[in-house]
């Protein structure tokens, strides 16, 4: 199993570390208000524990669970706290009107990350396809992107503890893309689907017998 940060106190960050514990991982909970990152903490149970902000996390895998504008300077702002680690960013940097990117060049939350944290320090795109409720009461495939393949071996890994599947679509450039793939699933909300109640995923044909 894996040993987890989680930098927030909101909702993806209580549903992503009640998933981690029910998987049998090391959880510790990262907020700048200490009293509501205790509180998550002991809500989640399985031995949870609280950090200090801006401190060191104690997880291998540090998963930012902030709004997309809040990721990069928080990241700025532990600094040498994050060397060696696994940085995932799961944000979705959405325009006002929900229909486009925050951002109007091709990068990413995620690649601005990758130039903010410490040498050796390995980021992952994930997560940020799947809407939170699906994310705690369904089996969503999880989408990752990143540079490093021993950050996304151990994010996978991760992932898989869940009981869910991770599909990694390449490097961390393609993290540009699945924030896009985002606004698609808020597109599909409105529009084609109609509700909330699902997630990107993955159809693969049976494989055929030769002849």
């Amino acid at each position: 199993m894996s040993s987890i940060s989680i930098i927030g106190t909101g909702n993806m960050a209580r549903t992503i570390g009640a998933r981690a514990v029910a998987g049998g991982n090391t959880v510790e909970i990262m907020g700048r208000d200490q009293s509501k990152a205790a509180d998550l903490a002991k809500a989640l149970g399985g031995g949870a524990t609280t950090g200090e902000w801006g401190t060191a996390p104690a997880g291998d895998i540090v998963i930012v669970a902030l709004l997309y504008d809040g990721v990069v300077p928080v990241v700025a702002q532990y600094g040498d706290a994050l060397a060696g680690k696994i940085i995932v960013d799961i944000s979705n940097p959405f325009n006002s009107t929900f229909d486009g990117l925050a951002h109007r060049e091709e990068t990413s939350i995620a690649q601005e990350v990758a130039k903010a944290a410490p040498a050796g320090a390995g980021v992952v795109k994930a997560f940020n396809t799947v809407f939170r409720h699906v994310l705690e009461k369904g089996r969503p495939d999880v989408f990752i992107a990143g540079d490093n393949a021993q950050a996304k071996a151990s994010v996978e890994a991760f992932i898989e503890s869940l009981g869910l599947r991770p599909l990694d679509v390449g490097g961390l450039k393609m993290a540009h893309w699945l924030e896009g793939a985002g606004v698609i699933t808020v597109g599909l909300a409105n529009h084609g689907v109609g509700n909330l109640d699902f997630a990107l995923s993955i159809t693969e044909l049976p494989v055929r017998a030769n002849g």
